[in-house]
């Protein structure tokens, strides 16, 4: 193996499985992910340019397979055997208000559109800038920019929203 195809690859890793956790929201299918993604990067080392960003061409690889899976498992339903599932996912949901928070988070991820999320989770979590986000998904600078705002926007609109059945002002009554 090439060493500088391992000195450029093997530090993205770790970003690479916390991307695909986020667009996968499964961890054994984004391990999958994660894998198929460097076996095809490894695979086609030759085919990449030399002045070409290694991060961005992989997250590049990364993203245009996750969203292949995801349209294909739109089609079919998950399917997960009792067996089959770990103690995680049939665990309560945590008490403490970081859970909450958490979980809070996770739900106004969630309830993005799919264009915002990958934006601001390569922005923001990823730490890539706004140009190699745009050569990751193929569009221009402005339209990561715009949809990066539009994004933290609605996500700080669905985060500091109150609970449903509550007034943001006390119902006043006037008496006569």
């Amino acid at each position: 193996m090439n060493e500088d195809m391992v000195r450029l690859i093997e530090p993205l890793i770790p970003a690479l499985r916390r991307y695909a956790r986020a667009l996968m929201r499964d961890r054994s299918a984004a391990d999958d992910l994660v894998q198929d993604c460097l076996e095809r990067a490894i695979g086609r080392w030759h085919q990449r340019r030399g002045d070409d960003d290694a991060k961005a061409w992989i997250f590049t690889i990364l993203h245009n397979l996750a969203m292949t899976r995801l349209r294909r498992s739109a089609e079919r339903p998950a399917h997960l055997a009792l067996d089959d599932a770990g103690p995680d996912s049939l665990a309560r949901a945590p008490s403490q208000e970081d859970g909450l928070m958490h979980r809070d988070l996770l739900a106004a991820l969630g309830a993005l559109a799919e264009e915002q999320r990958t934006v601001l989770l390569l922005v923001t979590v990823e730490d890539l800038s706004y140009a190699e986000a745009a050569r990751v998904l193929g569009v221009p600078i402005g339209t990561v920019m715009s949809r990066l705002s539009r994004a933290r926007d609605r996500l700080a609109s669905l985060l500091s929203a109150e609970p449903p059945g509550r007034r943001s002002r006390p119902y006043l009554r006037s008496v006569k």
